[in-house]
């Protein structure tokens, strides 16, 4: 998330996106041959997560504590990556307060394999190196250092779609038909017009998307090279495909046709269910998101297609186990578990997170959402996730996604110039990255 998800997760990932996280006392050795695995005994497995990743909303915590009597789990959340990233860093460099599991966005992998391997635990130790078939081999080698260490069991991956409310669609004379409106808004320009259109005629409160900080995000999820080359160049300034999500998310904002709504915000979670914007990008780890913030009112008023511009992938997740966990081998077979194909398939039908094991993505490719309109989710997910370009990614991607995101707020919400913005945002990515 996931998204988490920006790739905040929902989520959504993003997302789908969850509660207020909590330290946990779980402080050992650094010495990944250490462990404190009771022999027998009773073991509390601590999971520290930002967002929805759904484990237990799927219910699979539940039934691993059945399938292992002798473990429980307990798990904390933090609603936004960014907080919880922030602590992670504090702890990691304490060397105390960790989980046995913690999870680490798609935009921060890059960081743990470049700059903190010494941080987590080789996974191949306990035996990873056998599930590598198991994955998407983008998702696989992102978590892998250039030394061959296996950091992290990938989770979901956030393929990209285009959530929107066919009663407001209605009620501002929009047609409703996903395969139409795929159409109509094949192009990012084309989804603008389409929401001026909307603008017209929109029931009152009501904006065409939640804000541009999420248009941005979308549309640079399309994109194989963002901020960083493949030689870790920093590319972000001279990057065309940057700038050309720059200035649509611009041209949204002065149309004024968000919600101008912080993701992840107590307001932007009313919104859902207030109905206060028509569309809103959506990685499939959003969709149990969705859910959860609209509820029950919600049902069959919403619905998905395919996005405009074409496919793109935005936030998806990995499990890692920090060295200095106090449930090594116990925290391998609960991550080794939750990741297997069969898990990662409940995980989907229950909260829409997009599966990265091969086996699971066969599982669910028939798979239809009621609450969607009976929408085709596991075909609009699967052909984004085939069609999605494998990313480069940077030890900063989060960091620099989120100051360009930021300095776009400017814009939305104070007229800032779209020029004056982008100085503020290359300062607070120098500040940021150092």
């Amino acid at each position: 998330m996931p998204i988490a998800r920006a790739a905040k997760r929902a989520t959504a990932r993003l997302g789908a996106v969850v509660l207020a996280g909590a330290l946990l006392a779980a402080c050992g050795s650094s010495d990944s041959s250490d462990t404190s695995d009771s022999a027998g005994g009773k073991v509390t497995l601590t999971v520290d997560l930002f967002g929805s990743f759904g484990f237990k909303e799927a219910g699979l915590y539940e039934e691993y504590q059945k399938l292992h009597p002798n473990v429980t789990i307990k798990q904390s959340d933090t609603q936004d990556e960014a907080d919880y990233w922030k602590s992670l860093q504090t702890r990691l460099a304490g060397g105390g307060g960790l989980a046995d599991v913690q999870g680490v966005e798609v935009g921060r992998i890059a960081s743990v394999t470049q700059q903190q391997s010494d941080k987590f635990q080789d996974l191949k130790e306990f035996g990873a190196d056998k599930l590598k078939g198991e994955f998407a081999e983008a998702k696989w080698s992102a978590a892998t250092t250039k030394d061959g260490k296996v950091l992290g069991l990938g989770t979901d991956v956030g393929p990209e779609a285009m959530c929107y409310r066919t009663d407001l669609f209605k009620q501002a004379g929009l047609p409703t038909d996903r395969e139409e409106l795929a159409q109509k808004w094949s192009t990012w320009d084309g989804y603008l017009e389409l929401g001026k259109e909307y603008k017209k005629k929109a029931p009152a409160k009501s904006a065409w998307l939640d804000s541009v900080g999420s248009l941005y995000g979308i549309m640079i999820g399309q994109e194989k090279e963002r901020y960083y080359d493949a030689s870790g160049e920093l590319i972000y300034e001279k990057n065309p495909a940057v700038k050309t999500a720059w200035d649509t998310s611009v041209k949204a904002a002065e149309a004024d046709l968000s919600a101008k709504l912080d993701q992840w915000s107590p307001q932007w979670n009313q919104a859902f269910a207030a109905g206060s914007f028509a569309t809103i990008p959506c990685p499939a780890w959003m969709l149990g998101y969705i859910k959860g913030q609209a509820g029950d009112g919600g049902q069959g008023k919403w619905d998905i297609a395919k996005l405009p511009g074409g496919a793109g992938n935005w936030g998806g997740s990995y499990l890692s186990i920090p060295r200095a966990a106090k449930n090594k081998a116990e925290a391998y077979k609960l991550i080794e578990w939750l990741t297997a194909p069969e898990q990662q398939a409940k995980v989907f039908q229950k909260q829409g997170n997009f599966p990265s094991s091969t086996g699971a993505i066969a599982k669910i490719a028939d798979a239809k959402d009621d609450y969607f309109s009976g929408a085709p989710i596991g075909q609009i997910f699967g052909d984004a996730a085939k069609e999605s370009p494998v990313q480069v990614l940077g030890v900063h991607d989060q960091n620099v996604m989120q100051q360009l995101t930021n300095a776009l707020s400017e814009v939305e919400r104070k007229g800032v110039s779209s020029d004056k913005a982008w100085e503020t945002a290359k300062k607070g990515v120098a500040n940021v990255i150092g």
